[in-house]
Formats: structure tokens, C-alpha cells, sequence
């Protein structure tokens, strides 16, 4: 048997902040670590690399 985990309203939220804002969703995440700040480099070579490297973090990160 495998633990499903399911998605809070806090998590739907930084969801839809990570496709408006990337560094944002992944900030209310993770904080100001190395993460943060690789989104930032990443939102800015390109909208999308942000975005997919946010719902990531969002997603598997507890």
C-alpha cells in the first residue's frame, strides 16, 4: 500500500502562483534558498523553464 497525499487549498494556491509568478509560489514554498533563487534565473532565461521548475518544487516538496 502507498500514502496518497492530496492537495490543500495552500497548495492550490502557491499552484496558481507559481504559473503568475514563478519565484513567488516557490518562495511561499521553500523560502529563500537555493531554490528560490534558481527560479529566478531560470523565470528569467524564460517564462516556461520558471513555471515547470515551480510546479515541481510545489509538487514534491512536504
Amino acid at each position: 500500500m502507498s500514502a496518497q497525499s492530496t492537495a490543500t487549498g495552500g497548495d492550490i494556491l502557491r499552484l496558481i502562483l507559481a504559473i503568475l509568478l514563478p519565484p513567488l509560489g516557490v518562495f511561499f514554498q521553500v523560502g529563500l534558498g537555493l531554490h528560490f533563487w534558481l527560479n529566478i534565473v531560470l523565470t528569467l532565461f524564460g517564462y516556461v523553464p520558471g513555471i515547470i521548475h515551480a510546479v515541481w518544487i510545489i509538487a514534491t516538496r512536504r
